[in-house]
């Protein structure tokens, strides 16, 4: 494909190359944040070997009939509709914790909220509960 044809397919399909370039940049975009941020995306197989061998916390940021419904095993429930406070949570200080909502994208605010108070180990949980589900990994229902 030479130049010219290049330039002809983006004139008759401006929106298909507006598009494009508009999820490239939401991507590198995404990506920029997440290491500005310096909070670690992991996935859900990363976070049970750091639940089983670094003891890492599960904190579920989802509101109360969400988190009644379903949720990682263990997990301490601080839902965002609270103001997220982080007093509970002080006595973790020094252990890993991962965050996780229903699609990972809220949770990583709250991670930058944990990292600026202090926090050293702060993870969020990549694609949230629902990745975790796909992976079919287990829930509890229980408190």
């Amino acid at each position: 494909m030479d130049i010219n044809q290049l330039m002809e397919f983006t004139g008759n399909h401006m929106l298909l190359m507006l598009a494009l370039i508009t999820i490239i940049a939401m991507l590198i975009g995404g990506e920029i944040q997440e290491r500005i941020s310096g909070i670690t995306a992991v996935a859900p197989g990363e976070a049970t070997r750091m639940i089983n061998h670094d003891n890492a916390l599960m904190i579920d940021m989802r509101d109360d009939k969400d988190y009644r419904e379903g949720h990682i095993v263990n997990a301490i429930h601080a839902p965002a509709s609270s103001g997220n406070d982080t007093g509970k949570l002080e006595k973790y200080r020094d252990k890993p914790v991962i965050v996780y909502c229903q699609r990972g994208q809220r949770s990583a605010a709250y991670c930058s909220k944990l990292k600026k108070q202090g926090f050293e180990s702060v993870y969020n949980l990549k694609g949230g509960l629902l990745a975790w589900q796909k992976e079919t990994l287990p829930l509890s229902k229980k408190d």
